[in-house]
């Protein structure tokens, strides 16, 4: 039986097509979702995007029962899933280079590289003092792909990392602290991360109470979801200098001109980008030629987080 898989992009076509096994009937078509679908039947569909703005075409049409989706989180896709249908995250593709950019949002918050390149565009020579990362304590929330990615990064820098998740657990000999230990853990953390994903049960889970348990000075950095953050409390402990800030993603998405954000100077903005780096293509052509030869071979596909 061929299996029809039907992708964005001719790009995105044209690698997968170079990746898959030739001993296999697999068939390629190109449609992003709008208009008229180039062929009657499609088994496998990777959207451009999915979720409430992004809504997806009439699969049952098309007979189509999986959906292979480009990020990780997938708030917001559930409500767009039509009945019957299977869907896969990008696991595997995102957590390398979102780890990266946490390291990169770390030391430039904890060496002040924001301030220094300030200095350089003014031709201006100042030596600063640094709380660096060695000896810090980081309490980060979420010990999912992302997180492990994370972790793995941040073992050779001489940390105390207290890892939390939903439960508490020993995982591959790391303990890992449950989400109701979290008072007790903020007020001795030096730096909090948040990995988690987004949804009703994260919202806000950051809010007035988590940023006043942090000690004074504390860094949080956001690479999860923005609406995690209570971005009106975050901004009101900044204000009064007790907390800094270095994230990925926001409350609103992207940050309106003249929020009050953008003027903090113990603020680093980057505009929502952990996965965007020259690994993310090659990783997502891997994936999808994966899952068409797991279904050419009749095999369920990987990654599966949702079955509507």
């Amino acid at each position: 039986m061929t299996i029809v898989v039907s992708l964005p992009s001719q790009q995105l076509t044209d690698d997968v097509a170079a990746r898959l096994d030739p001993a296999l009937d697999t068939t390629l078509v190109t449609w992003d979702g709008t208009g008229e679908p180039p062929c009657d039947h499609i088994d496998m569909y990777v959207p451009e995007a999915v979720g409430p703005r992004h809504p997806l075409p009439d699969l049952a049409a098309l007979g189509c029962h999986f959906v292979q989706g480009g990020a990780i989180g997938y708030d917001g896709v559930k409500e767009t899933l039509p009945p019957g249908v299977v869907y896969a995250n990008a696991s595997s593709v995102h957590e390398t280079a979102t780890a990266e950019l946490t390291l990169a949002l770390l030391l430039a918050a904890q060496r002040r590289l924001d301030e220094f390149m300030d200095f350089q565009r003014h031709g201006e020579w100042h030596v600063l003092d640094a709380p660096g990362l060695a000896d810090r304590r980081i309490v980060m929330l979420g010990y999912g792909g992302v997180g492990k990615a994370i972790a793995r990064r941040l073992e050779g820098f001489e940390v105390e990392l207290v890892p939390v998740a939903h439960r508490a657990r020993e995982q591959d000999g790391v303990q890992i602290h449950g989400i109701g230990e979290l008072p007790d853990l903020l007020p001795r953390a030096d730096i909090l991360i948040n990995a988690l994903p987004g949804g009703e049960e994260t919202y806000h889970l950051i809010d007035d109470a988590v940023l006043a348990a942090l000690p004074e000075g504390a860094l949080l950095v956001n690479i999860g979801r923005g609406p995690t953050v209570d971005t009106d409390a975050l901004v009101d402990h900044m204000r009064r200098g007790r907390i800094r800030v270095a994230s990925d993603v926001w409350d609103p998405e992207p940050l309106p001109k003249g929020h009050p954000l953008w003027s903090m100077s113990d603020a680093i903005i980057t505009p929502h980008i952990g996965g965007n780096s020259s690994a993310l293509e090659p990783r997502m052509v891997r994936l999808i030629a994966r899952q068409a030869e797991r279904l050419a071979r009749g095999q369920e596909p990987v990654n599966i987080v949702l079955r509507s």
